[in-house]
């Protein structure tokens, strides 16, 4: 039996190629498995569960139909850090808090989407701030549906434009992050998405930090067993 972690999928309606590709994991490669967890970002943006698209409400329908024989858990990525219970009900997915400890086939683990362990970005960590207050997400779901989608819209492509000005060292994890996050957590392995980055990292204080990798060109999976692990992709299929 093993545990699989994916994250940064990054769904839309406009990427038909990702979600026919997600379908087909969750059809073929879960029979073995323990769990899954999806460590943030499955879509591209989520601007409220009373605005989901109708491909994600199909989706929703197949994870439930896996939920109904492997547990699915979720942490909240920063382009979908507004997706409610009411979806994740419909999904059959078990919503994690953003920073999580496990005993992973006898390894303490801290699972994370990773946004929070890349400090140096002072913009994004502002953000992200005032987007954690219960009332800034409450006041943003009064808002209308129109606007909600405007305002997505706006942050995306803000994101977009801001992350092609920013180093390479700026986007990736602060080490002192990562340690600082060990030693609250009393932890050995961290894995996380966010930085698009796949990757085993072996630090020299004996911990291991695992990065799954993005969905854009090619699926990522990470698989952990009692034996061992291992981080692969998964080739998208010609339409």
């Amino acid at each position: 039996m093993r545990t699989l972690f994916i994250g940064d999928l990054h769904l839309s309606a406009d990427r038909p190629d990702i979600t026919q590709a997600f379908t087909h994991f969750l059809e073929t490669e879960l029979d073995d498995a323990d769990a899954l967890y999806i460590l943030g970002d499955l879509f591209e943006v989520w601007v409220g569960d009373d605005l989901a698209a109708p491909f994600a409400l199909e989706l929703a329908q197949k994870l439930k139909k896996v939920s109904q024989k492997l547990p699915v858990y979720f942490i909240h990525g920063n382009r979908d850090f507004m997706l409610g219970k009411h979806f994740a009900k419909a999904a059959g997915m078990q919503m994690l808090p953003e920073v999580s400890c496990l005993n992973l086939y006898g390894i303490e683990t801290v699972i994370l989407h990773g946004d929070s362990l890349c400090t140096l970005d002072i913009a994004y960590q502002r953000f992200r701030k005032l987007r954690s207050f219960s009332f800034a997400r409450w006041l943003y779901s009064c808002l209308p549906k129109k606007k909600r989608q405007a305002i997505a819209n706006k942050i995306r492509s803000n994101s977009q434009t801001s992350n092609k000005q920013k180093s390479y060292v700026i986007m990736d994890v602060e080490p002192s992050a990562v340690n600082d996050l060990f030693a609250k957590t009393h932890t050995k392995q961290m894995i996380h998405g966010h930085t698009h980055r796949p990757a085993i990292h072996e630090l020299d204080n004996g911990c291991k930090r695992i990065v799954v990798g993005d969905w854009y060109e090619q699926g990522s999976v990470l698989s952990i067993h009692a034996d061992g692990i291992q981080l692969k992709s998964l080739p998208f299929r010609a339409s």
